[in-house]
């Protein structure tokens, strides 16, 4: 069955109206009709199986004939704090970690980090091009939600933010002892919110670490191999979902 999404605000009652580019998708390349069924999302966490009600050059009206919960989310929200990377690799992280089951995506300023987002409208644009990659993978991947990607923290703010979370981790390459992290990736069961901090291509300077530890973020170890940026949030994120996978 055909899967779109749409915002809540487009959720009448027992009706959904879906606008913009699906509605060509819908009409003119999958070619649907007037009583076919289709799954909305509502990109919340909520899916609604409807009926194809009516098309319009602009619009498509379904019936909502049955609602439940997306069951393709893990049982914990996920949050990326990912020094920024150079280049384009930031759209590959947002990409891959969006079908992994992050929740949240945070780009870190930190010490190392060659790319500075100083000037706020070139930062603006950079992050509606990762929030469109969200949503492009998303889709692909039949996510419940549409996952956030938050303007550039500094790392003193992320250190902050993730103090609300329930557990959060450092993969770092001087962090030593694989049962330690395997004992640490076990025991998210029952966890609500984990937030895992990736340093950029330079890695964490120790003071960044320091304060990693006194603000109760465990540095952990990916094994004995040194992983690029754009490799290591993907690795724990892998180990994570195989781990909470229901």
């Amino acid at each position: 069955m055909h899967r779109f999404y749409t915002t809540p605000d487009n959720i009448i009652g027992e009706q959904i109206r879906i606008t913009g580019t699906d509605v060509n998708h819908i009409k003119n390349v999958l070619r649907m009709k007037p009583g076919e069924e289709a799954v909305i999302c509502d990109g919340q966490g909520k899916d609604f199986y409807c009926i194809i009600e009516k098309m319009s050059s602009d619009e498509v009206v379904l019936t909502i004939q049955d609602t439940k919960e997306a069951d393709t989310e893990l049982p914990a929200k996920i949050y990326l704090f990912q020094g920024l990377p150079k280049k384009d690799k930031m759209e590959l992280i947002v990409q891959k970690a969006v079908e992994l089951g992050v929740c949240e995506i945070v780009p870190v300023m930190m010490k190392r980090s060659i790319v500075k987002l100083e000037d706020k409208k070139k930062e603006a644009k950079k992050v509606e091009r990762w929030q469109a990659i969200a949503e492009g993978a998303a889709k692909q991947s039949r996510r419940g939600i549409i996952p956030v990607v938050r303007e550039a923290f500094s790392y003193k703010e992320a250190v902050a933010y993730a103090k609300e979370l329930d557990v959060n981790m450092l993969p770092y390459e001087l962090a030593e002892g694989m049962q330690a992290t395997k004992e640490l990736v076990h025991s998210l069961h029952g966890k609500k919110s984990i937030g895992i901090f990736i340093g950029p291509e330079g890695g964490f300077e120790e003071d960044e670490v320091k304060m990693a530890l006194e603000n109760g973020i465990t540095p952990i170890t990916l094994g004995k191999r040194i992983l690029r940026t754009e490799t290591a949030g993907l690795a724990i994120l892998s180990m994570i979902m195989l781990e909470l996978e229901q």
